[in-house]
């Protein structure tokens, strides 16, 4: 069989396991080796969808661009640059209030140790179909509730929405403008990204918990810089080949970019990026790809195997998995490999 026919019966095989309504995959080498398009179940592979937290790439971009222009400093706090917000006991850790003096480098490599907004009961409304809007007031009212993961730069990354849900609304400090107009003006037009932008009343591909359908769009709209973006695929491969290139930002932010800190297993965090590299224990001690790029919570994909310069956008649009895409990702690189393709 074909590389493409191949990678077209994995696509069919992951769609036919339990509660997969979709899958699309796109796959591209760097040297255009490799292109494939396809999907399964219902859905077409040119498909807007939701990207779920991929659009923190997207976000990150946006202030590496500020930080260049010279407009903000990375480490420079997150309350003078919002004036009009209270970060006041945002952040107790021990009876210290670290909110006030939260950074915006704490933030995009999130090592501020801020509650996940989208822990609160947020998370489980979405699954029972609750849909709602609701603005930064809110996502810091949510985060006051949650008890904080912990202290700012205690060595590691900590995941939380609320970290990009703030670096959004610096961008629209800083720039004027709304997010999703700074994204169309500082990285769609220059790219040509015609089918990308902030989710409105049209959220896509139909997003599933198990079986259930959700309608949820003014949730996800909501969601904006942390993942409220949506997009196709061919739009997010320009995109993550000109984000891993440094196309958007000073390249010399490139080695920044990539200061790893431990996540959660098997993911590694930088500045809006991640990084997996499954430990030879777990593959019977056969090395795999590093993957670089981003993953989201309804199972989007968008990473980059520099190994082999192979780039891989997709999604199953379903929430019950979102660690799913890695053995996908992992599965569809193998045969590749096996079709002999090289990187030269």
């Amino acid at each position: 069989m074909t590389l493409n026919g191949d990678l077209q019966r994995l696509i069919d095989t992951e769609c036919a396991k339990a509660n997969t309504h979709n899958v699309i995959l796109r796959i591209e080498s760097g040297n255009g080796q490799v292109r494939f398009k396809g999907s399964a179940g219902a859905a077409g592979p040119e498909a807007p969808f939701a990207i779920a937290s991929i659009s923190k790439m997207f976000t990150a971009t946006l202030i590496l661009q500020l930080a260049d222009e010279g407009l903000i400093d990375l480490n420079q706090t997150v309350q003078s640059l919002l004036s009009t917000v209270d970060l006041s006991a945002l952040h107790v850790v021990k009876g210290v209030d670290y909110g006030p003096s939260l950074s915006v480098r704490q933030l995009i490599h999130q090592t501020s140790g801020l509650a996940d907004y989208y822990a609160s009961n947020l998370s489980a409304d979405l699954k029972q179909n609750i849909d709602r809007s609701f603005d930064l007031h809110d996502v810091l009212q949510m985060t006051r509730a949650l008890p904080p993961q912990a202290a700012p730069d205690s060595g590691r990354s900590y995941y939380s929405d609320t970290n990009y849900q703030l670096l959004g609304a610096v961008i629209e400090a800083v720039t004027s403008q709304t997010f999703d107009q700074a994204l169309q003006s500082r990285i769609c037009e220059p790219l040509g990204l015609r089918e990308t932008a902030v989710l409105n009343d049209d959220a896509g591909l139909p997003i599933y918990y198990k079986s259930q359908s959700l309608n949820v769009p003014r949730t996800l709209a909501s969601m904006g810089p942390d993942g409220g973006i949506l997009s196709t695929m061919d739009d997010l491969l320009t995109f993550l080949r000109a984000f891993i290139q440094g196309q958007l930002f000073n390249p010399e932010n490139a080695a920044q970019i990539r200061q790893w800190n431990r996540l959660f297993f098997p993911f590694q965090y930088g500045y809006g990026v991640m990084r997996i590299k499954l430990p030879r224990w777990m593959t019977l001690f056969r090395a795999t790809p590093e993957l670089i790029g981003h993953s989201g919570a309804s199972g989007s994909f968008a990473f980059h195997a520099p190994g082999p310069d192979i780039y891989l956008i997709g999604t199953f649009n379903q929430t019950d998995a979102p660690q799913r895409p890695i053995s996908f990702m992992l599965k569809a690189l193998r045969i590749i490999e096996r079709h002999g393709i090289s990187k030269h």
